[in-house]
């Protein structure tokens, strides 16, 4: 062998030796980061999150503070986050740990293979809240016939009610009407002569039908001479219309969704001569339909049940939102309204949720109608109705 390549020889194999120095005394891994941090799938994620994809969060490198998005009300006490991190890392503390997340957020330390660099992650959940749109329709399709009792007269005793579709789906009778009261001055009405009654051709199917109408004599002798056509969500106590009339009414039910606007079809007709209390006529005055709701709370401070009446549906301190038409023009063909809810403050989602705030819808064919001040013949007709809401997804 010439010394050519013996020279050659010599320098691969100290190159070879030289490689294999360099792989097995390679320095240890100086990061320190960590790249994904996930809640595992069987921790009841599905009261904690949103959706799914929400329980993973890939962390970029230049991030420290990983926050998961949750439900408002999800139980943050007991968590077990998980983490991806630099190869031959550690981290304190370790992935999985169960930490309490309710009150703050949990600071973890991420240090190198090599021990030399270290990184400080803080991990959090934050309640959030995500609303998504619902609509309740009313339209009107599903009513009956009913008496003040089983023993109340004959066939001329029945006047109409109404069903209203309930946020879950279900059947509730949460329209009421004055209709149980002007029974007890014109006793003699059929079902379609009393001042709230069915439309055969609303708008799309069946609609609602609201009238001014004479009270006769015994109206006239207690200083009740006309009963306008109504109709809204809450109850009608016949009790307080002898003694208290503007009590007789009830307005609201329960409502655990975050109405924003109100819509629906109608037409108006004003009668002709407008008297108040005492019948007299009240000249150059043209009668007023109203259309409203209103949202407030049914608890005052001291947790004592609130109920809105006639004197005060406007007024009472409680109410946190209104969605009132004003001035209903007088049309023949039906005509579209759309009213946003004007809200005073903002919604206590938690009292929301436990159903403690009330919603009313109100209709009627004299905007006073309530002291006895309208027009006999005015008609206000309703359908197709929609209460346009949030709610927490």
């Amino acid at each position: 062998m010439d010394s050519k390549n013996y020279l050659h020889i010599v320098a691969i194999l100290c190159g070879s030796l030289l490689c294999s120095s360099c792989l097995k005394d390679e320095a240890p891994n100086n990061e320190c980061d960590i790249t994904r941090a996930w809640v595992p799938a069987g921790s009841n994620t599905s009261s904690i999150f949103f959706d799914v994809a929400d329980s993973v969060q890939n962390v970029p490198s230049t991030e420290e503070n990983i926050v998961f998005n949750v439900k408002r009300n999800a139980d943050l006490t007991a968590l077990a986050p998980q983490f991806a991190i630099s190869d031959g890392a550690t981290i304190v503390p370790q992935s999985g740990t169960v930490r309490n997340f309710s009150t703050d957020t949990v600071t973890y330390t991420v240090t190198s293979q090599d021990g030399q660099w270290h990184r400080t992650y803080k991990v959090s959940f934050k309640p959030t809240t995500v609303m998504i749109g619902d609509t309740l329709k009313y339209d009107f399709e599903n009513y009956g016939l009913t008496k003040l009792a089983p023993d109340d007269g004959d066939d001329q005793a029945y006047f109409y009610f109404w069903h209203d579709e309930q946020p879950d789906g279900t059947w509730g009778t949460n329209w009421a009407t004055g209709n149980s009261g002007f029974r007890m001055s014109m006793y003699n009405a059929k079902p379609d002569e009393y001042p709230s009654t069915v439309l055969d051709k609303g708008y799309s199917g069946h609609g609602v039908k609201l009238t001014t109408l004479s009270t006769g004599e015994l109206g006239e002798m207690v200083h009740k001479p006309i009963a306008a056509g109504n109709l809204f969500l809450g109850n009608f106590n016949l009790q307080s219309a002898l003694m208290n009339p503007l009590q007789a009414t009830e307005f609201g039910i329960p409502f655990p969704l975050q109405p924003v606007k109100f819509t629906g079809y109608y037409t108006y007709e004003p009668g002709k001569q407008v008297t108040n209390q005492n019948g007299d006529v009240l000249s150059n005055t043209t009668d007023s339909a109203t259309i409203y709701a209103v949202l407030y709370r049914n608890k005052d401070a001291k947790g004592n049940t609130v109920v809105l009446h006639g004197d005060d549906v406007k007024t009472n301190s409680n109410i946190v939102a209104i969605a009132d038409m004003g001035y209903v023009k007088p049309v023949s063909t039906w005509t579209p309204f759309s009213i946003e809810f004007n809200y005073t403050g903002d919604i206590d989602l938690d009292v929301l949720e436990s159903r403690g705030y009330n919603l009313t819808l109100v209709f009627s064919s004299s905007k006073e109608g309530a002291s006895f001040t309208g027009a006999i013949g005015s008609t206000l007709c309703i359908d197709n109705v929609r209460v346009i809401c949030k709610k927490e997804k």
